[in-house]
């Protein structure tokens, strides 16, 4: 009995040996594997922090070395421009279908010389011609941007050429007391005119040189004898929103599309109507008390004035309207609310009439403007004529210079 007890008790303690055994290699298996894992996870922290420094170096060198400036974009879109437009066939297209029409708009002008300018060069006389026959054209009052378009690529180009103030663009950025004294070297630097002393009609010429030299300058003295005009004078006037403008040399009222001139069969736009005091244009040698100047523009261009003739006589309910709502500043628009004007409230029954081709009355004396001046005058009262802003706006009248005056209507 004694032997199997000691023999069990072997048995178990054998079991418990192997148990041990094996439980110290699982530990010792776990161990290793575990020292393993942590000695290669040491190795790619290593790694990782050599790689960080090698960023860093990188980087450091990289910020000394000198930085490539980044290319030129409104550059390389001029050259691709002026690569487009090389051989001058485009040039050739354009400028014969411009041929094929009677005359071209300033905006076309300015376009044209552009793309002469792209071309043939700055320096080429056609390319300046074409602009200073757009500034020509322009109408100032009302085609900013043109008149802009024009004198810069004149001064670009190296014409003496005074800039206006508006259409200069500065390219510096300056402190703002610097930026302050540029502003009033550009005002300074304007190009100002008016109607008495050394700005006066007179002096014109100095900084306009149509006015000057021009041979068809207006306003003129209408005298006989006349030839017949076959022109017919048919005015669709609409009412609209009232626009009134004081733009430093008259009271102007700015017209919405959609008003019309037929002359014969072709048709104007009214853009704008404005007035002078004296009347520019004289009857017999005589002015009337004021004029106002009633200005259109065809599809292709073309100016026609209508002047109406206004003389001292009863109140003028279409200036009425007009003065009660003078623009309270200078260079702003100003649109009274709820206020309605139909231009057509300033027109007399009668549309008889004198026709010269003159110019605008004011710079730059653009030529080939038709005049229509209406023999039958409206009234304007004492106290309305006292109330217009100017006292003297009015350019005194030109040379004939073998005009002829057409009487029609």
């Amino acid at each position: 009995m004694k032997k199997y007890l000691r023999l069990i008790l072997e048995i178990l303690l054998g079991i418990c040996l192997v148990a041990t055994a094996t439980l110290a290699y699982w530990n010792f298996s776990a161990k290793k594997h575990l020292n393993e894992q942590v000695a290669e996870l040491s190795e790619q922290l290593d790694e990782a922090k050599e790689s960080l420094e090698k960023v860093h170096e990188e980087a450091a060198a990289a910020s000394q070395q000198p930085k490539e400036e980044p290319e030129n974009s409104s550059a390389q879109e001029m050259e691709a421009l002026k690569s487009a437009f090389a051989n001058g066939v485009v040039l050739q297209d354009v400028e014969l279908l411009y041929k094929a029409q009677k005359s071209l708009s300033a905006e076309r002008q300015v376009g044209m010389a552009s793309l002469r300018l792209l071309t043939k060069g700055a320096q080429d006389p056609d390319t300046i011609a074409a602009y200073q026959k757009a500034l020509e054209m322009a109408e100032w009052s009302n085609r900013l941007q043109t008149v802009c378009a024009a004198q810069n690529a004149l001064a670009a180009a190296g014409q003496k050429v005074k800039v206006l103030s508006e259409c200069k663009k500065s390219t510096e950025k300056e402190a703002d007391n610097k930026d302050a004294h540029a502003k009033k070297d550009d005002k300074a630097h304007a190009v100002h005119w008016g109607y008495e002393g050394d700005n006066g009609p007179e002096h014109w010429g100095d900084a306009f040189p149509v006015c000057g030299k021009g041979k068809k300058q207006s306003p003129l003295n209408i005298v006989g004898p006349f030839d017949k005009s076959k022109d017919t004078l048919s005015v669709d006037y609409k009412e609209g929103p009232l626009k009134m403008f004081n733009n430093g040399h008259t009271i102007q009222v700015n017209i919405e599309p959609g008003s019309t001139l037929k002359i014969g069969k072709e048709s104007f736009d009214l853009l704008q109507f404005h007035f002078h005091r004296p009347s520019e244009e004289q009857v017999d040698g005589k002015n009337a008390s004021m004029v106002a100047h009633f200005v259109h523009k065809s599809k292709e261009g073309k100016l026609a004035v209508i002047g109406v003739m206004l003389n001292e006589g009863k109140d003028s309910a279409a200036i009425k309207t007009l003065w009660a709502n003078l623009p309270p500043k200078e260079g702003e628009e100003f649109l009274p609310p709820k206020v309605s004007f139909n231009p057509a409230s300033m027109m007399p029954k009668e549309m008889a009439f004198y026709n010269y081709e003159g110019s605008l009355t004011t710079p730059p004396c653009t030529e080939g403007v038709q005049f229509y001046i209406l023999k039958t005058a409206v009234d304007i009262s004492k106290q309305q004529l006292a109330k217009f802003p100017y006292k003297l706006n009015a350019r005194p009248v030109q040379s004939l210079n073998g005009r002829k005056i057409a009487s029609g209507g």
